[in-house]
């Protein structure tokens, strides 16, 4: 594959993929407001930016095996919560800008629970063993087993939603 339209495909994956997190806050808002039409057509339209980012990471021809995969994202989520996260709360700390400490450091707590699950999930990659796994709609926690309160944000354990 050419060089560009490698770079072209990856940018293309990034603007859909913020575009679908982005409708689907702006989703949630509307709801609150009680717009229930436009909420529809945000939520519709997060959709459809996630079917046009899956296609162009396709194409880009960055989805593995899932054994690569999941290398992938203990990669990713390790270099979140080594690197990046840790620069961010300097940061924030810095400005002492406290909703984006608190986000950061949350996220970086979270990020370091994925690595580890999506390493057990390698380590057991021919188990067959059916895995549940609990989130934590709040900040992004995730249990193997639900938890009377998430050990992040404290946020009620009959709140996580069960995968």
């Amino acid at each position: 594959m050419e060089n560009k339209t490698l770079k072209d495909l990856m940018e293309a994956f990034a603007g859909e993929s913020q575009a679908n997190r982005k409708y689907t806050a702006y989703a949630k808002q509307a709801e609150r407001e009680g717009k229930l039409n436009v909420a529809k057509l945000f939520r519709a339209a997060a959709d459809a930016e996630a079917i046009h980012a899956q296609k162009h990471l396709e194409a880009a021809e960055k989805i593995g095996t899932t054994a690569e995969n999941l290398k992938d994202a203990i990669a990713g989520e390790t270099y979140e919560y080594k690197e990046m996260y840790p620069e961010f709360v300097k940061d924030a700390e810095a400005e002492g800008n406290k909703k984006a400490l608190i986000g950061f450091t949350g996220a970086m707590m979270a990020e370091e629970v994925h690595a580890q699950l999506y390493k057990d999930a390698l380590e057991s990659l021919d188990s067959t063993e059916e895995v549940y796994y609990y989130l934590c709609p709040v900040c992004g926690n995730i249990e193997k087993v639900r938890p009377d309160k998430c050990k992040i944000c404290g946020a009620p354990g009959d709140k996580f939603i069960k995968y």
